[in-house]
């Protein structure tokens, strides 16, 4: 049973806001507390020309409160709701002294990259796509690693395709990202949303009940990272994703998430269990006039534990011209005004 939201997307619950809210091409809507600022999916942003009052403001926040039955004042001054494809957080106006702010952010049940357009575009080189299809196809346990907003979840959803249809996944995430069964119409999967009654661990631990083939991990964020290899010590394969900007801090960075909890052989665990990590790297660019976020697969390495050692393997790939043309003119933004600095990406 599908579980039901009493945020309404109409026109009469967003108002000005609706018909932004329906472009799938706008990613977030964000308000400063003065002006509307659009985020569109390929990272160029805009400030756009309505008029947001006051009113409307209070009006708005009002309705996402009563909708969520949760309290927004001076003493909660911060207020979080979901749909199935948005998440709203309005932060009160005696914290945020620009004025109240909101911020909606989308995501839609659809993978917006394909073989074509990774090629063409400079996000990878056929060899690294087809590398990472066969990993998939192996049962590879792959970590997406990078910066925030770097594109690792979409990249995630987009190789997660390859899993073959009979084969069970079972999805942990706190908000709605991965749209796993949406995306992938007819195949086995069981989609689990954490909460403060149910956390990463709790669910890791559950899903193990439910016959998994296949676990997809939003983000691991803290020591929940115990649990995830602990799952694939079972054999059961896996997808997730990690803040770091190298592969090859990713085992240092699961230890430092266990913190205290991590046992003394979980150094040796993360190398035996993890397969593959990959770096997706986001630079901003301007072109015609435009400043876009363009983004690549900036590493691929493996792990292993062999005769006793711990080994990264950095793979290297063959580059295509259209990838090596995007990263010699890629043109890294700083600050504002009219300085750009030509930055090679490799």
């Amino acid at each position: 049973m599908k579980r039901k939201s009493l945020i309404e997307e109409t026109g009469d619950f967003f108002g000005v806001l609706y018909s932004y809210v329906c472009d799938d091409d706008i990613t977030d809507i964000d308000y400063n507390g003065q002006t509307l600022w659009l985020t569109y999916s390929d990272n160029y942003r805009k400030c756009a020309k309505d008029i947001i009052s006051d009113d409307f403001v209070e009006q708005f926040s009002a309705r996402v409160s009563n909708a969520v039955s949760k309290p927004f004042n001076k003493q909660y001054p911060v207020l979080e709701a979901e749909t199935d494809f948005l998440r709203i957080t309005i932060v009160h106006e005696s914290v945020a002294m620009s004025g109240r702010t909101f911020c909606i952010r989308k995501s839609l049940p659809s993978v917006r990259l394909t073989e074509q357009s990774m090629i063409s575009s400079g996000f990878c080189t056929r060899e690294m796509l087809e590398f990472l299809k066969s990993s998939i196809k192996e049962k590879k346990n792959i970590v997406f690693c990078g910066e925030p907003g770097a594109g690792k979840t979409e990249c995630a959803k987009f190789f997660s395709k390859y899993i073959d249809k009979e084969e069970r996944v079972i999805t942990i995430e706190d908000n709605a990202e991965w749209h796993y069964s949406m995306i992938n119409e007819g195949k086995d999967c069981i989609e689990l949303k954490v909460n403060d009654i149910v956390d990463y661990s709790k669910a890791i631990k559950t899903c193990l009940r439910l016959n998994p083939k296949w676990i997809m991990l939003s983000e691991v964020r803290s020591s929940e990272v115990i649990y995830l290899l602990e799952c694939f010590s079972t054999g059961v394969r896996g997808i997730t994703t990690i803040h770091t900007d190298d592969v090859r801090k990713i085992p240092d960075r699961m230890l430092n998430m266990a913190g205290r909890l991590k046992s003394s052989n979980m150094e040796n665990d993360i190398y035996s269990f993890i397969d593959v990590g990959v770096l997706v790297k986001r630079c901003d660019v301007k072109e015609n006039g435009r400043h876009y976020a363009k983004r690549h697969i900036e590493q691929i390495c493996t792990f292993s534990r062999e005769n006793r050692e711990n080994n990264i393997n950095l793979k290297e790939f063959a580059d295509t011209n259209d990838s090596k043309d995007y990263r010699e003119k890629a043109s890294v933004w700083k600050g504002e005004g009219t300085y750009y600095e030509k930055k090679e990406v490799i």
